[in-house]
């Protein structure tokens, strides 16, 4: 890794003087030593990154956004280690809303992170400072937490992907908690593929951790084209913002032009399971988890952090098992909502306030804002937030694909999709045995049947070429265009392929799909390797147009393109 990115970043951050984005940051000598020891080849090199002040990171205090509350971590978090093992350098700790209470971004003693839209806006929280230093440019990624919206409402107002994995996929050890059973470990950044690759290295069960989890994605994920499922009209609520309902009509048309099929859902179980995250006893969580230092310093809290987790002093353990009981009540009668749709599209926030709307009326807008995300931890659901237009006032506006826990690859590629990105790595293990493929024509990267083998999490292994015993033909007649490669006993050729990795559970039906007159046979590859490949009858390809010569589809058709 050269230190020029790193030195760009540095640049930018230090341009910018006084700063409430950062807590604290590392010396600039530090940053670069770092950045020098980083191997090439690191999955994550190149990469700048910065960390919620609710997660350690060694070599900088751990505040939560509370001065008094301040100590020295003795190491980083498991989650940061793994980033920054994998060569990703962090540049510092990021503001929030104090204690990880809020929705706002403007609960801090530390000041409010301009957002680089408007500075008269919220930025968004508590994740504020990690998601303004990602759309401010002065980082690659950031590190967020995630209780009841804090890695999703910030990227909406900054114009980011947020991405909120399955609970326990991302150790939680080493992170202040808000509401242990709860909390998740966010990830900001402006690209879905950013995210994707992030989030492959930072997933990891942690024995240490009582809260991790295996992953454990489906072994057949959803077809194309998805069902997506929408809240009725008389659920959805913009708080006065006609503009806001505008953009979320656009992003369910974006959808249906994709081909997606979209399908109205009873959204009350939802909203119903969200209302308990604040007015049920998961605020007693945040009370235990500062409640020594709550007891002994109450005057260190903001006000409003102060009025909200001192209320569950009112709370008991009756009122405990009965929301307990109501949120199995509300998970069951959700669960039915994923037998109707592969992925739930809401808004992100009904709507953005300004820094003095939130400040005189600090607690209804802010629950306001929770009303689309409070309920996902709650009912064990993945999310992505992906950024869906601009609202009059120049404040970005975003949206949240939701799905059940551990289809956290399916949230990842449909967001992509929405963008118009690439379809992203794998970020989870594929589930069960598997084999591997050969393609050379409309399933290659990019191309546009690739996405038949992502949807089945397919990975690619490598890209490669035959023997030089084949030759290549262009099919006439075949929409997308498809091309027929053919053993040949003399003229061939190596033809460029790509190797791809794909769960035996959905091969069977992806075999089944391939229409005629190509198939599946064995193919040999230039290191002398045989892998199951498409193959075309010899028949199909007498008059046809040889493209032997191109070495490849690709090459084929970008010279006829061209």
């Amino acid at each position: 890794m050269t230190t020029f990115t790193v030195n760009e970043a540095l640049e930018r951050i230090e341009s910018r003087g006084a700063d409430p984005v950062w807590i604290s940051r590392f010396p600039r000598a530090e940053v670069l030593a770092r950045a020098q020891g980083v191997a090439a080849g690191a999955p994550l090199a190149g990469r700048c990154f910065a960390v919620k002040d609710n997660i350690d990171l060694e070599g900088l205090p751990t505040t939560a956004g509370c001065p008094d509350y301040a100590y020295s971590p003795v190491c980083s978090a498991p989650v940061v280690q793994r980033l920054l093992d994998a060569g990703a350098v962090a540049l510092g700790k990021t503001n929030l809303d104090q204690f990880a209470t809020g929705l706002v971004g403007v609960r801090s003693p530390y000041g409010v992170p301009a957002n680089p839209y408007g500075s008269a806006f919220i930025p968004g929280g508590s994740s504020s400072g990690s998601a303004v230093a990602v759309a401010a440019g002065l980082c690659d990624f950031a590190l967020g937490t995630d209780t009841a919206g804090s890695g999703r409402v910030p990227a909406a107002f900054n114009n980011l992907v947020g991405l909120k994995p399955t609970r326990g996929l991302l150790s939680t050890r080493g992170v202040v908690p808000a509401c242990r059973t709860l909390d998740c470990v966010s990830i900001f950044s402006r690209t879905v593929a950013v995210s994707a690759r992030v989030l492959a290295v930072a997933a990891n069960f942690d024995p240490e951790d009582p809260y991790s989890r295996c992953a454990a994605p489906p072994l057949v994920d959803e077809a194309w084209p998805p069902r997506v499922g929408v809240p009725r009209c008389d659920q959805l609520e913009f708080f006065g913002d006609s503009a806001a309902a505008g953009l979320f009509a656009a992003a369910k048309d974006r959808w249906r032009s994709l081909g997606a099929r979209i399908v109205e859902v009873d959204f009350a179980p939802f909203l119903a399971a969200a209302r308990l995250l604040y007015d049920g006893p998961w605020v007693a969580e945040r009370y235990a988890a500062i409640r020594e230092f709550i007891e002994r310093k109450p005057g260190a809290l903001h006000p409003v952090t102060r009025k909200i987790i001192e209320s569950a002093r009112t709370l008991t353990a009756t009122g405990t098992f009965e929301a307990a009981y109501k949120l199995a009540a509300l998970r069951r009668q959700s669960e039915a909502v994923w037998t109707e749709v592969d992925v739930l599209l809401t808004p992100t926030a009904g709507t953005i306030y300004t820094v003095a709307e939130v400040e005189a009326d600090p607690i209804r807008l802010n629950s306001n804002l929770g009303y689309y995300t409070n309920y996902l931890n709650l009912l064990d659901l993945c999310a992505i937030a992906v950024p869906a237009g601009f609202l009059p006032n120049r404040m970005p506006w975003g949206v949240t694909l939701v799905a059940p826990a551990f289809c956290d690859d399916r949230v990842l590629r449909l967001g992509a999709r929405f963008l118009g990105e690439a379809a992203p790595v794998r970020a989870l293990p594929a589930p069960g045995p598997m084999t591997q493929l050969a393609v050379c024509g409309a399933h290659l990267s990019g191309l546009p049947l690739n996405w038949q083998l992502i949807q089945l999490g397919a990975t690619l292994v490598r890209a490669t070429r035959t023997a030089s015993s084949y030759r290549l033909y262009a099919l006439p007649g075949t929409t997308p265009p498809k091309p027929g490669l053919v053993r040949a006993s003399a003229g061939g050729e190596p033809i460029a392929v790509e190797v791809w990795e794909i769960p035996l559970a959905g091969y069977g039906r992806f075999v089944a799909g391939i229409p005629g007159p190509l198939g599946i046979g064995s193919i040999e590859l230039e290191d002398g390797s045989w892998v199951q490949g498409f193959l075309c009858e010899g028949l199909a390809v007498q008059g046809a147009l040889e493209v032997t010569a191109f070495g490849g589809w690709r090459a084929w058709l970008g010279r006829r393109q061209g």
